[in-house]
C-alpha cells in the first residue's frame, strides 16, 4: 500500500498485534492510542504513534488524512453514563473516524473489529452501556458508508490454543466459542489483501484442527452483505 495503514487502537492488546503484522510486510503503519508514552513503548519499532481520541475529531484528522486502509481495534467502556460509555467509542469514534478518514476524495479500506452477538440486544452484556446495541450501530454506520470494508466479530478473546488450532468463520451472529487475539489480528490483516474479504461480516473462532490453509478460500466462501442484518 503506498499510503500509511492506520491502526486505531493501536496500543491495545490486539492492536499492537496487528501493527507487528504489517510491519512485517514491510507497511507504513501509525498508530491511534490515547495514552501517548506507555503505548509507544509497548508499540513494535518502526511504527509511528499518534496521541489521539477517536471521541474527540480534531485529534483524529492528521493521522488520517489520505491513509491506504484503517483497522479499528478500539476497546469500549462498558459505563451506563460518562465519556467512556459504548455510545462514544463504538458509534461516535466509528463516525469520527470515518469522517476522517474520508477527507476530501480518500476511500481507505476499513476493518472494524466488532464483537460475538452484536445483533443480540437481549443478551445480558447489552446491559452494560447497551454495549451490543452500540456495537452493531457502529457496523451499520460502516456498511452504509459506501467505503470498501469488512467487520470481523471475535469469539470470546484468548491469549493460548485452549480452544484449537484451526480457524472457523461464520456468519448470522449463531455461534459461539473463543478465539485467540492472534487469530483476530490476521484475519483484520488477511482482509486488507483479500478482495473477497470485503463488503463481509464474520464470526472467528478456533477449534480442534490444523492451521488454516488458506484465508482467501476462507473469506471466499463467506456471503456479500446485501442488506444490514436484522436485529434479534
Amino acid at each position: 500500500m503506498d499510503n500509511p495503514v492506520v491502526v486505531v487502537g493501536g496500543s491495545g492488546r490486539v492492536g499492537r498485534i496487528i501493527v507487528q503484522r504489517l510491519l512485517e510486510r514491510r507497511e507504513s503503519v501509525c498508530a491511534i492510542g490515547r495514552s501517548g508514552h506507555r503505548a509507544r513503548r509497548h508499540l513494535a519499532p518502526g511504527a509511528a504513534f499518534s496521541e489521539g481520541d477517536v471521541r474527540a475529531p480534531k485529534t483524529l484528522k492528521a493521522p488520517l488524512a489520505g491513509c491506504s486502509a484503517v483497522v479499528y481495534c478500539v476497546e469500549p467502556g462498558t459505563e451506563n453514563h460518562g465519556p467512556d460509555r459504548p455510545e462514544t467509542t463504538m458509534y461516535q469514534g466509528v463516525r469520527n473516524v470515518l469522517a476522517a478518514a474520508t477527507a476530501g476524495a480518500n476511500r481507505p479500506h476499513v476493518v472494524l473489529v466488532s464483537q460475538l452477538h452484536a445483533t443480540h440486544q437481549g443478551h445480558p452484556l447489552n446491559a452494560y452501556g447497551r454495549l451490543l446495541s452500540w456495537r452493531f450501530a457502529g457496523e451499520d454506520l460502516l456498511r452504509e458508508s459506501g467505503l470498501p470494508y469488512t467487520v470481523v466479530r471475535p469469539g470470546w478473546l484468548i491469549d493460548d490454543r485452549a480452544a484449537g488450532h484451526r480457524v472457523r468463520l461464520d456468519q448470522g451472529d449463531q455461534g459461539t466459542g473463543q478465539v485467540t487475539r492472534d487469530d483476530v489480528a490476521e484475519s483484520c490483516v488477511q482482509a486488507l489483501y483479500t478482495p473477497a474479504a470485503r463488503g463481509v461480516t464474520f464470526e472467528i473462532f478456533n477449534e480442534p484442527g490444523t492451521p488454516l490453509p488458506s484465508w482467501g478460500a476462507a473469506f471466499g466462501a463467506l456471503s456479500w452483505d446485501r442488506t444490514p442484518v436484522g436485529l434479534t
